[in-house]
């Protein structure tokens, strides 16, 4: 039985369902009284899903901007509307498999280099301007994009910056490449397809996506739809919760003693010196965690600047 406070779970989630059909699926699992999740994957995109789980919930805003990790793979030669494999072609080029090794000066839209692709795609890397696809979750007049393009009024966002933290080609063969990208929150992965087709000359569409890492998770440490359905497994999948604290690895941790807990319980102002972190220099983050002295989490708080006390994000009564 999952406990009030909760945690997070780290889901793989699978193809040809939502979001939100995830969520479901942990809601399923006894004592979840609500569950959320931290960023959406596209039905047909697989991987790590990072879910929150009662109390856990109010901590979804902290992982709304963190990196992720993806492998893909696109296909060259294809268009779609929707950027990706599951939308209608909207154009069409023949991709020779055999030009493969042609040098770049012979470059065309059906002879392609491996050398011309590495130079693209490294092309890609650093901060880099996307237009957000016409079929996606953004909303227009509180509407979603997807909902209206698919009434024929496709709505076109301005370009927003984004960050390729890396990104390395693990397979050419063609009309395919297998590729890896870790990336910014809010980075489209088939608009990068998208982008790196048209760069090519010939098109090219997302294929397969798969989230292998988000908020410092990794897919190792992902459960199955299957394991969350299957009774027989329920002690192990209770096990797997990841407590409040342990969720947020990346925030400085300070431990509270009663009467400090006390105080944050109703609401109290909490001054710098009140603070005594769990490591032997101050960290410089604006965040920190405060755990009680059985390490349950009590606040998340936020510096203030010029100012000798902290704001708080979040607090966790009883």
């Amino acid at each position: 039985m999952i406990k009030n406070d909760g945690g997070i779970f780290i889901i793989d989630k699978p193809e040809k369902i939502s979001s939100a059909a995830v969520v479901s699926h942990v809601k399923r699992i006894p004592g979840v009284k609500k569950a959320g999740h931290t960023g959406t994957l596209d039905p047909f995109a697989t991987g790590v899903m990072v879910v929150c789980v009662n109390q856990a919930t109010r901590l979804a805003q902290f992982f709304l901007h963190d990196s992720k990790t993806y492998e893909g793979v696109m296909e060259l030669g294809i268009e779609t509307d929707t950027q990706d494999i599951t939308g209608s072609v909207i154009s069409r080029i023949d991709i020779d498999s055999s030009s493969a090794d042609l040098s770049p000066d012979s470059f065309s839209p059906a002879s392609l280099s491996s050398e011309h692709i590495e130079s693209v795609f490294s092309g890609f890397k650093g901060k880099i301007s996307q237009i957000p696809p016409v079929y996606s979750a953004l909303k227009h007049n509180g509407v979603p994009l997807y909902k209206l393009a698919r009434q024929g009024k496709p709505v076109e966002k301005p370009p927003r910056t984004v960050t390729i933290h890396s990104l390395h080609i693990i397979k050419i063969e063609l009309p395919e490449i297998r590729f890896e990208v870790s990336c910014s929150s809010g980075t489209y992965i088939r608009t990068l397809a998208s982008d790196i087709g048209k760069k090519l000359g010939c098109g090219g569409c997302l294929k397969k996506l798969r989230r292998t890492a988000s908020s410092g998770f990794d897919i190792s440490e992902a459960i199955s739809v299957e394991e969350i359905n299957d009774p027989t497994k329920r002690e192990k999948i209770e096990e797997r919760l990841i407590s409040m604290p342990e969720a947020l690895p990346h925030i400085p941790e300070a431990t509270a003693d009663k009467d400090l807990a006390c105080r944050i319980m109703v609401g109290m102002p909490i001054k710098k010196q009140d603070i005594l972190f769990n490591v032997d220099v101050r960290p410089s983050g604006e965040l920190v965690k405060v755990v009680d002295e059985n390490r349950r989490l009590l606040a998340v708080v936020k510096e203030k600047k010029n100012s000798p006390v902290y704001d708080y994000c979040c607090v966790f009564p009883e």
